[in-house]
């Protein structure tokens, strides 16, 4: 029996986002994490509704560029017909003497062929710019979720770590510090599930390329953070 599978849908990504920046929120109201949440959420949202309005926006794009296809196609056939027609009856009787009009001919099918792949992929190539647009802004805030717990050292709260006169000062405790870093892991996940959401409905190669680059991302940078806090129970059980 055939399973049908689930199609990854915004209202769930957007609520989940919500209930993660009120969790962080609640720990950390004051800290830019908290600001890298919401922002999350905005771009999640906009992801939304780029969605939902480049379904309508596309549907009659691409009927318009079916139409004018159409109208091109058979106005190419009209112009070729007539022109054959009248080669027929006033061409020229030598052979090499129909080598000019052969030609002319072909370049007109040619340009008429360019005309029509142009005018078929404009929904495609429009889809693609905005999405590879919020895709680029999510890609970015990987990255900005990764600075704000590249600081966050575990090895700062051994009994035996030595600061020096630059080193960061470590204001979190270690049950924050784990919430801290789980929180990085988790926004990491979801700005996965957005990028996701982005190609949800599209079959554009270099947008699902994209897509694929920035969950790679996120899930190297997430690899990163659980490194850190296996290292931070382990400095816990020493310490305890």
């Amino acid at each position: 029996m055939a399973i049908a599978l689930e199609r990854l849908e915004a209202a769930p990504v957007l609520s989940t986002l919500e209930e993660l920046r009120a969790r962080i929120g609640a720990r950390f109201p004051t800290r830019g994490l908290y600001g890298v949440s919401g922002d999350l959420l905005t771009l999640a949202g906009e992801v939304a509704a780029s969605s939902e309005l480049n379904r309508n926006r596309m549907r009659i794009v691409r009927v318009l560029s079916r139409l004018v296809v159409a109208v091109i196609v058979v106005a190419t056939v009209a112009l070729l017909a007539l022109a054959l027609h009248s080669a027929l009856e006033d061409g020229p009787e030598r052979g090499v003497d129909w080598l000019p009009l052969l030609e002319s001919a072909v370049n007109d099918v040619v340009f008429s062929a360019i005309a029509i792949w142009f005018l078929y992929t404009v929904p495609e190539r429009l889809r693609r710019a905005e999405s590879l647009t919020l895709l680029h802004e999510l890609r970015s805030l990987a990255h900005i979720v990764d600075m704000h717990q590249l600081n966050k050292d575990p090895e700062r709260l051994r009994t035996t770590f030595t600061p020096t006169s630059v080193s960061p000062a470590m204001e979190l405790s270690f049950e924050e510090l784990e919430h801290y870093l789980d929180y990085c892991s988790e926004l990491l996940s979801m700005i996965g599930k957005t990028a996701a959401l982005t190609a949800e409905e599209s079959r554009d190669a270099v947008v699902l390329d994209t897509v694929s680059t920035i969950e790679t991302l996120t899930t190297s940078l997430s690899r990163k953070i659980w490194q850190k806090i296996t290292v931070l129970n382990e400095v816990r059980r020493s310490a305890s």
